[in-house]
């Protein structure tokens, strides 16, 4: 299927197309009328609108303000609990921003016309990570192995002497 924008040649069951991103389906000729250009104060908007809607799509400037929103008040709330002495508004916020950030980042992958199961990949990071490291404690063996004495036991090695 040729796409009426730009001549690209699709898929024939291509919903829009792969060039230009034009609704392939209706016929249409525009590009993104559905999803228009969003600035700073409608991005934030939108994030706690949608706050936990997994479905549709977002654009790239959407998510771009949404992870600049969430930098910028990291940033404020860590200086405040520094000031204040308290430890737990940039927790809280992180916290409340959750679901949203997850939320924008599924509808962002649709976009890209990708799952929105793929954000499941921080997890498998993060919990991989952990459970290195909980290994890594729990079976850190004692003694000489495969690899060479123990480091933190006291070697009877003579000096080196040049």
């Amino acid at each position: 299927m040729q796409c009426p924008t730009c001549g690209n040649n699709n898929p024939e069951m291509a919903q829009f197309c792969v060039g230009c991103g034009a609704n392939l389906i209706s016929g249409e000729a525009s590009v993104g009328t559905e999803l228009s250009m969003v600035g700073f104060g409608e991005a934030v908007s939108r994030g706690f609108r949608n706050y936990s809607t997994f479905n549709g799509r977002a654009t790239r400037a959407e998510h771009w303000w949404w992870a600049l929103f969430i930098v910028l008040a990291g940033i404020v709330l860590a200086v405040v609990d520094t000031l204040t002495g308290t430890m737990g508004m940039g927790f809280l916020f992180q916290l409340a921003t959750l679901v949203p950030s997850l939320a924008l980042g599924a509808r962002r992958l649709h976009d890209i016309n990708r799952t929105g199961w793929w954000l499941l990949l921080w997890f498998v990071l993060v919990i991989g990570w952990i459970v290195l490291i909980m290994w890594a404690i729990k079976r850190g063996d004692k003694g000489p192995n495969k690899y060479g004495p123990d480091p933190r036991q006291p070697t009877s090695q003579q000096p080196y002497k040049p």
